[in-house]
């Protein structure tokens, strides 16, 4: 996620304060984390794994409203039996619980295959009971019908104009490991999510006019009278998103075989989309050779002259854009940290908003030296490495992940050597290729690729 949208042609210091304007983000004060610890846990693997969902949705006349059935089947990868699950409605994150007259955005009903009890954290957590023990292994399935409302706020969960925007608007399975349920509070002002990778196929019923950018690859065909079908098929990715209005469209493909679809408004900048379009290509290839080919063959760029900054999904990006481009080359590198790369967004934040900076940065050419030194912190105790729980609540030391976090990538690059830093990424993501990724875990890579003690690098670098 990025809200900054004028990258290039900036000094050192401004280059890297840029995105202090993230503050723009929205969201309400937010509690601690509520990982829900389980005996044995920690011979607990990450569970449930494996999901198919397979969802089938139908749109009102301009995309704001869409209602239909989901199914979603899933493995227990865990040594212990498996008796519940929890869906995450992410969709209510700001809205909550809702009011009488204004219900919760994302509702579900008709449950099959489990029993739901009450909602909980807020309206974000659906509990499903199973109806049996689910053994290591082995698979179920659960059924239920989903309404979807977008709210009337320019969010990635929002619109804008005649645009809908529909970013964690699915319900998606929350992850059971080794610290338990992570059953994580919604913050607006970054991400909450933490999901494995999954195979998607998602079936959009809308009115003709409207153009539907969505995650995987896709394909329309007719449906009712004036009605179109946008089928897409997502496999192994963390989320699916997607998009509505009566978008103008482009398509190319780069010289890596990426296929690049651009949605736009037609009151966006041409400029801009210009200028994103070409670097979207150009960063989806250099990332594809500095950390390992881009999978999904198809990234969609969606492109609005109001939206703040950008949002990141596996294979389509949400993106403000103005005359001097958009925040795309941060957000097609978060198709690697973050969707490729997975990590708890929640607890770890730097794993992805940092790395998907640095990349940044290093394709844009920014001087990066010293740059750690122009970072001011508030105190000793804070931390690159705090938790959103952390951040939720010193809103205005947020920057640092996008600003310091960077920084100490670039120092540990002089540290290693470019050379070295450049097999180490390559190396990290592939051994992390659709898993899930942990500081603990590049620290013990980084340390690896040298015989120096990088202890002293960690401490002074905050990464702990």
């Amino acid at each position: 996620m990025s809200p900054s949208i004028a990258w290039p042609h900036l000094s050192r210091r401004r280059l890297f304060l840029v995105l202090l304007v993230l503050l723009v983000s929205v969201g309400a004060g937010v509690s601690d984390a509520r990982a829900v610890p389980g005996p044995g846990a920690a011979r607990a693997a990450a569970t449930p794994d494996h999901a198919r969902y397979d969802v089938a949705l139908r749109s009102d006349a301009d995309g704001s409203h869409w209602t239909g059935r989901q199914r979603v089947s899933f493995r227990n990868a865990s040594d212990r039996p498996l008796r519940e699950v929890y869906l995450r409605l992410w969709g209510n994150g700001e809205d909550k619980c809702g009011t009488p007259g204004a219900p919760s955005p994302v509702t579900v009903s008709k449950v099959g295959g489990g029993t739901p009890g009450p909602l909980a954290v807020d309206c974000t957590a659906l509990h499903i009971a199973l109806p049996k023990p689910l053994a290591h292994g082995e698979r179920t399935s659960l059924a239920f019908d989903v309404s979807i409302t977008v709210p009337d706020r320019n969010a990635r969960f929002g619109r804008e104009d005649a645009y809908r925007f529909l970013g964690n608007a699915l319900p998606v399975l929350a992850v059971h490991d080794a610290k338990g349920w992570h059953l994580d509070p919604y913050v607006a002002l970054g991400e909450s999510f933490y999901a494995l990778t999954g195979d998607f196929r998602v079936r959009l019923d809308h009115p003709s006019a409207l153009r539907v950018p969505a995650s995987g690859r896709t394909r329309t065909f007719p449906g009712g009278p004036g009605r179109t079908v946008t089928l897409s098929v997502a496999d192994r990715v963390r989320d699916f998103a997607w998009a509505a209005g009566p978008f103008r469209t482009a398509t190319q493909t780069t010289p890596g075989g990426v296929r690049v679809k651009s949605y736009w408004a037609p009151g966006t900048s041409a400029a801009g989309v210009r200028s994103t379009r070409t670097d979207a290509a150009a960063a989806v290839d250099r990332f594809g050779q500095e950390f390992g080919r881009y999978p999904y063959g198809e990234i969609d760029l969606v492109m609005t002259s109001g939206f703040g900054g950008g949002m990141e999904y596996p294979g389509l990006v949400l993106l403000g854009t103005t005359d001097e481009g958009s925040a795309v080359v941060h957000e097609v590198a978060h198709q690697w940290w973050y969707g490729i790369v997975g990590n708890d967004e929640y607890t770890s934040p730097w794993l992805d908003e940092s790395f998907a900076q640095y990349a940044n940065a290093r394709f844009h050419g920014w001087e990066t030296r010293d740059c750690w030194s122009d970072d001011d912190w508030p105190d000793d105790s804070t931390a690159l490495t705090a938790s959103m729980a952390y951040w939720s609540q010193h809103r205005g030391e947020y920057h640092l992940v996008y600003t310091a976090g960077p920084c100490a990538l670039s120092d540990l690059e002089r540290t290693l050597g470019a050379d070295v830093m450049a097999r180490l990424l390559k190396r990290y993501v592939h051994d992390h290729w659709y898993g899930v990724s942990t500081t603990a875990d590049f620290k013990k890579a980084a340390q690896s690729m040298t015989v120096q003690d990088l202890g002293p690098f960690w401490k002074t670098h905050r990464i702990r």
